[in-house]
């Protein structure tokens, strides 16, 4: 899978500091790094609408429908996905779960079923069998693209959701992803603070934020 930010608010922390601001009239307390202390405040508090002033849009591709299926759930995000109705699927590319691809016999059967549906497929199309619906043969490891939205406070439940060991592996790695961007651009938001006061698994949490994020 890759994922690419392809667009955020601009200086967000600043934005969501002057946002929360505007609710006590305290703009003028402002400076180049009040943010720094102030938001941590808000996210401890719990004052967290205010984080929907800032949202973040990736691309993401090469990841299973499986997983795309789990990440449309979150409803309060907007999404916009590669079509098996419009496009060509012959020759799909898929995902292979790792239990698998590490289990030989295993893995001869899961790619030669992958390669039995990519014929049938193929041959459906061939016969003049419309693409909207070969597409019912398809298998939740074919791959997908998309572009998907979300403000910040949406961006940290979803992360909070998903980073978990609780969570399916392929999507966890999916959003272990974004978290790193996200941190890039608005480490105060996506720092620890959060995920301290509201998550129930903090302990795995700080384990994947001093491996994978804050490097």
């Amino acid at each position: 899978m890759t994922i690419t930010l392809l667009q955020y608010t601009p200086d967000p922390e600043k934005l969501i500091e002057y946002s929360a601001r505007v609710c006590y009239l305290s703009q003028e307390k402002m400076s180049p790094t009040s943010h720094e202390k102030f938001l941590p405040g808000l996210l401890k508090n719990g004052h967290l609408s205010v984080f929907e002033h800032a949202s973040a849009t990736f691309f993401i591709e090469g990841i299973s429908r499986a997983c795309s299926h789990q990440l449309v759930r979150h409803r309060l995000a907007s999404f916009s996905q590669q079509s098996q109705r419009y496009v060509e699927e012959k020759g799909f590319l898929y995902v292979t779960p790792p239990e698998i691809e590490k289990n030989p016999k295993a893995l001869e059967v899961y790619e030669n079923t992958m390669k039995s549906l990519q014929e049938a497929y193929e041959k459906l199309v061939s016969l003049g069998i419309k693409r909207e619906d070969a597409r019912f043969l398809l298998p939740n490891a074919t791959h997908t693209t998309l572009s998907m939205t979300a403000n910040f406070r949406e961006w940290l439940h979803i992360i909070d959701m998903r980073v978990s060991p609780h969570a399916q592996w392929e999507i966890r790695e999916l959003l272990t992803l974004i978290w790193k961007e996200l941190y890039a651009i608005a480490p105060v938001v996506f720092g620890l603070t959060y995920f301290e006061n509201w998550s129930k698994d903090i302990d795995f949490k700080r384990e994947v934020f001093s491996q994978r994020i804050a490097l």
